[in-house]
Formats: structure tokens, C-alpha cells, sequence
């Protein structure tokens, strides 16, 4: 097999809960580079991802988390592929053309539209400072699933999120029990999971897979806020 970056996994169904999906990741550099990571929220197909013509993850498994890699600001083509394509010319999503900035934080996320098509959407992930004894929580929508509400002590406090599309909420440190159910229904289809929220991180909850497939599944990405970070989203 070619060489595979190694990857930290965050995969979870219904039946088995929540698990961080890798390490706490460093503040950004400013060197001219980005940090990119990448999650595989496509159930069930095993893929190679290219960045600018090259391969840069072999055999890509869903519902995994690799990176964050050191990227160069700028211009890039990211397309993803079969397992074990020879080239990036016939991806099964994209090519994905992103602008990355310096200092910057990302993730791209390979997924399901809300009609079942796969897609992939470049988020940037906040690292600005959260005030002392707080931190972020993002929820993000990539799931084959309609509009859904965040629902935490059984109130919805993210409401009506659409697929490609997140919410920020800042909240004191802490262990937030949350589920996720159809807008303006009390009726999870996904949890509920006790979510930590940690104070100096931003802690981003992925909800992913498929309703009609019954394979939801959640993948949690733990970023560092940087002390005195103007980036943000």
C-alpha cells in the first residue's frame, strides 16, 4: 500500500455514542502555511485523496479523521478518488478548488448532500481566544438528513441546521449532553451523547452518514484556540 499519513479515527453510530476523533491540535504558525485537516464522512466507500494532483491519503476509511497537515497558503485542487486510483483525473467527488490563507485553520469533509450525493465542503475552523473558563462548541451538518435542531437538557439550542452548514456556540467548560432531532422535534434520531467542552478548545461535532440508511454517525475534531488569534470564522 502507498504511503498513508496517519490518522486518528472518530467514528461512532447510534448504539455505540461518541469518541474524539484525534489529538488537540496546536495553535496555527504563521509561516506561510495553513493547517488542512480531513474527515471522511461518506458511509461505506473507501477512498484516496489527492491535493493538487498528488496523492496524499491512501485508502481513506469512513468516518476518519487525518491531519492537520501543513499546507502553503494559496490556490489548491482537492479530489477524491477510488481506492487505489493511479491519478486524480476521474474523482468521485470534486476536483474541490479552496483558497487556503496563512495562519489559518480548515477542515474539508468529504459527505452527503441532504439528497444522498456525495459532495465535499472546506470549513474553517475558529481559533480565536474564548474568555477564561469557556469554550467552543461548532455543530456541523453533514448528514443525508433534513433541516435538524441541537437539542442540549432536551431544549434546542442550535435550530433549523441545513447540510454544509454549522453553528458556534461559546459555553462554560464542561460536559454538554446533546442529541440531535429533526427541526422543531423533541424526538432525537441521533444520540444523546455527553459532549466535553473544554476551556482554550474549540470542540467541532460532526453529524454525518445517512437518515434513509439508518448509519448516522458523529465524529468529534478537538482544535486549540490561540492565545491572542485574530482568525476566526
Amino acid at each position: 500500500m502507498r504511503k498513508s499519513l496517519s490518522a486518528a479515527a472518530g467514528v461512532l453510530t447510534l448504539l455505540a455514542g461518541v469518541a474524539v476523533a484525534g489529538p488537540a491540535q496546536a495553535g496555527d504558525r504563521h509561516n506561510d502555511t495553513a493547517r488542512l485537516s480531513v474527515l471522511h464522512g461518506v458511509p461505506g466507500l473507501t477512498v484516496d485523496v489527492w491535493v493538487d494532483g498528488k496523492l496524499t491519503l491512501d485508502n481513506f476509511k469512513s468516518g476518519t479523521l487525518a491531519g492537520p497537515l501543513e499546507v502553503p497558503d494559496g490556490h489548491h485542487k482537492i479530489a477524491i478518488t477510488g481506492a487505489d486510483a493511479t491519478s486524480a483525473d476521474n474523482p468521485v467527488i470534486g476536483p474541490v478548488r479552496v483558497d487556503l490563507e496563512d495562519g489559518r485553520n480548515y477542515t474539508a469533509v468529504a459527505h452527503l448532500k441532504a439528497d444522498g450525493t456525495p459532495t465535499a465542503t472546506l470549513f474553517r475552523n475558529s481559533i480565536s481566544p474564548s474568555p477564561d473558563g469557556e469554550g467552543k462548541l461548532t455543530v456541523r451538518h453533514v448528514a443525508a438528513a433534513p433541516a435538524v435542531d441541537v437539542l442540549a437538557g432536551g431544549k434546542a439550542v442550535v435550530k433549523g441546521l441545513t447540510n454544509s452548514h454549522q453553528r458556534k456556540l461559546i459555553l462554560k467548560a464542561g460536559t454538554v449532553s446533546a442529541s440531535v432531532a429533526p427541526a422543531r422535534s423533541t424526538n432525537p434520531v441521533l444520540g444523546p451523547a455527553d459532549v466535553p467542552v473544554t476551556e482554550g478548545k474549540n470542540t467541532i461535532v460532526y453529524a454525518w452518514g445517512s437518515l434513509a440508511d439508518n448509519n448516522l454517525g458523529i465524529a468529534v475534531q478537538v482544535v486549540d484556540l490561540r492565545s491572542g488569534s485574530k482568525h476566526d470564522d
